[in-house]
């Protein structure tokens, strides 16, 4: 029988053993319990406005007072996260979870009330929640559970499971409301997002698919020409395709047992590969964790249904030595996965990963690196991120790193916020690997913070680096509800002028040389008297050049125009113009941005940045005093950070970290005079 083109058997292998270790192990797959893999134990019930690291931190403050974020390392295993969770959610109750109340006077069940059509028992968790000052047992399906006082204990049930508390049975009546059936088809004429909910926002899929919920906890699904049930009650039905699509919607109330054909399709607002860019998620996990172990057929379905360009499926470790998809990387590396057409280019990738120095990613290489993480599991960060970067370059790769940077930072602050404390997968290490010219993108648009990445992104360039700017949403197809994370890839996009047929090779290309824009939604153009993005114009003292902006996107509310000065010119979206008398060597790029909107799945709104073209004077490249002197200052600091929070089990491990920064700064300070 002739191997699966798209389930090769070692892929397949792969795949069973990611789903043993889902069965044995839950959510977490048997990972080491550091900080963020608890947060993915507990996403599921944590998504959009509940604060799991403050819960965390609060918890472990009660038994080490004073504690901060490296104690919360040390500490994780020691908390109890499924009191997190409680703490966490205040009260509240969800879909996917119920409450049982345990207080002195009696016991209650909270739930959001959930639809079902036929007899099949739902399957959910409930919370046991104690505020008793005593231990309490609670028998639910026959199996006893004793909780502390004051305790939380999450129960996988079903709703004909029997509870019961202080000798009596709990009534579950409230967790299900049976609903008479009805079929709908949906059909766009084309691949699409496809979300059906109910009045109380419950979700409905076809068979078989998974369950995803993306940031906004809107369920979706991707397809066409799809068959699903849904309850004979009032629905509503949306449809999109990506960013370069709005959404297209309708609310409708089918009778018992009804069938209806709905023929919906979205709108398109713009069609950037007519104009020869294309949109890429450079981050993008197969599997890495989660409720249900992805197939490619699942990457496939999703790429097409958001008419995303390019997809950078990357191999990563999680907090130990397993490698995610390094079986599949295996198989075709250095070739295009295959449903794979000319306006659809996927490939697998890698993420190196260092939590002290930040994690790499690298795309369009011809064959697996050696390398694939340091300092993990107590190991030493044996040597630089730099090495990784030259071998995945040797490779043919083009490089960047993901999700920078996690606090805030303003245009005015100095480097110390970047360079905090701890291992927390900041990228402390670009700042010498760009003097270096070891790396080629940073991904100023990520789901972490955008605006401190894109601060240390303008500090960069400003201090004389060429880098462009990236995107990578850090999606995971095997995750179904974690916030952007269970978003679907693509959610943010690098687009790159390729002006050529789209080729691994071609779009790796226009991002080294800086042909790029980054997005939540927006379309953002620059030009500056006929150049755009990665270009550089060689001018005289007292050349003057016309800048132009232009934006498509309702979600956009505020256009700038940005050298190393800072803003030159702000307005509202659609067209801003300005002129620019040049003097000095700079930078020049473009900036939209935008409160909270559908349209966005990262939590602080919608936002876009432009790599730059940079304005040359009398040959003589930007390179900012004051940009230059933070770069140094930053190497400062992680040269301290190093000593507090590095690992090494030499010295020569040591000093390699230490020659980097060397190096770097002898360029630094060779651009100050």
């Amino acid at each position: 029988m002739p191997e699966d083109p798209l389930l090769p058997e070692t892929v397949a292998r792969a795949l069973r053993e990611y789903r043993g270790l889902r069965d044995r192990h839950g959510v977490c797959w048997g990972e080491q319990l550091i900080p963020y893999v608890g947060e993915v134990r507990t996403s599921a019930y944590l998504m959009k406005g509940y604060d799991y690291w403050g819960a965390c931190f609060r918890r472990l403050a009660g038994s080490v007072p004073g504690a901060g974020r490296r104690d919360l390392d040390h500490y994780m295993a020691d908390l109890d996260l499924d009191q997190v969770v409680r703490d966490a959610l205040a009260g509240d109750v969800l879909d996917n979870l119920a409450a049982l109340r345990l207080t002195p006077q009696g016991s209650m069940v909270e739930a959001t009330t959930l639809v079902v059509l036929d007899d099949t028992p739902l399957r959910t968790t409930l919370m046991l929640d104690s505020s008793r000052e005593e231990p309490v047992r609670v028998v639910v399906g026959g199996v006893p559970y004793e909780l502390e006082p004051h305790g939380a204990r999450l129960v996988e049930i079903d709703s004909t499971d029997e509870v019961v508390v202080d000798g009596h049975p709990v009534d579950l009546g409230t967790l299900t409301r049976r609903v008479e059936g009805a079929r709908i088809r949906l059909r766009a004429g084309m691949p699409c997002r496809w979300s059906v909910a109910g009045t109380n926002g419950q979700g409905w899929y076809p068979e078989g698919v998974p369950r995803k919920l993306d940031h906004h906890r809107r369920p979706y699904f991707h397809g066409d020409d799809v068959t699903l049930e849904v309850p004979a009650e009032p629905i509503s039905v949306s449809v999109t395709r990506g960013m370069e699509y709005a959404t297209a919607e309708i609310s409708l109330h089918l009778a018992p047992g009804e069938e209806r054909l709905i023929e919906l399709t979205p709108e398109r607002l713009y069609d950037a590969a007519a104009l020869g860019w294309y949109g890429g998620d450079l981050h993008v996990h197969l599997n890495w964790m989660g409720d249900e172990p992805a197939a490619p057929e699942l990457a496939a379905a999703v790429q097409h249904g958001e008419d995303l360009h390019v997809l950078n499926l990357v191999a990563g470790n999680v907090a130990g030595d397993r490698v995610y998809d390094r079986e599949a990387l295996a198989h075709w590396a250095g070739q295009d996965l295959p449903w794979s057409d000319e306006r659809h280019l996927a490939r697998f990738g890698v993420e190196y990963r260092n939590d002290l120095l930040g994690h790499v990613t690298a795309f369009g290489l011809a064959a697996p690196p050696a390398r694939f993480h340091s300092g993990f599991a107590a190991t030493a960060d044996r040597e630089p991120n730099a090495f990784a970067l030259e071998e995945l370059r040797a490779l043919g790769a083009v490089t960047g790193y993901g999700h920078p940077f996690h606090t805030d930072l303003s245009d005015t602050d100095p480097p110390d916020g970047g360079v905090a404390a701890g291992r927390n997968c900041s990228a402390r290490e670009i700042v010498a690997d760009a003097a270096l010219g070891l790396v080629d993108s940073l991904d100023v648009l990520n789901h972490s913070s955008i605006q401190a990445t894109a601060v240390v992104y303008r500090r960069l360039i400003g201090a004389g680096n060429r880098l462009a700017v990236t995107a990578g949403s850090d999606s995971v197809l095997s995750i179904s509800r974690r916030g952007t994370a269970s978003s679907p890839p693509g959610w943010q996009r690098v687009y790159a002028h390729v002006g050529e047929a789209l080729t691994a090779e071609s779009f790796a290309e226009a991002i080294r040389l800086g042909r790029t824009f980054a997005t939540t939604g927006p379309w953002l153009d620059l030009t500056i008297s006929g150049y755009g993005p990665g270009d550089t114009a060689q001018l005289a003292p007292g050349d003057s050049v016309e800048i132009r902006v232009r934006s498509i996107g309702p979600e956009v509310e505020r256009l700038e125009i940005r050298t190393d000065e800072g803003i030159i010119a702000h307005g509202a979206p659609g067209e801003l113009m300005t002129e620019l008398v040049v003097r000095e060597p700079t930078y020049v790029v473009a900036v939209a941005t935008g409160g909270p909107h559908p349209r966005s799945c990262h939590p602080s709104g919608a936002y876009a940045h432009t790599s730059p073209v940079y304005l040359d004077v009398a040959g003589r490249h930007v390179a900012r005093r004051a940009d230059v002197e933070w770069c140094l200052r930053w190497l400062d600091l992680l040269q301290s950070l190093l000593q507090v929070d590095g690992r090494f089990d030499t010295e020569e491990q040591y000093e390699a970290h230490l020659t980097l920064y060397e190096r770097a700064r002898a360029i630094y300070r060779s651009r100050l005079t």
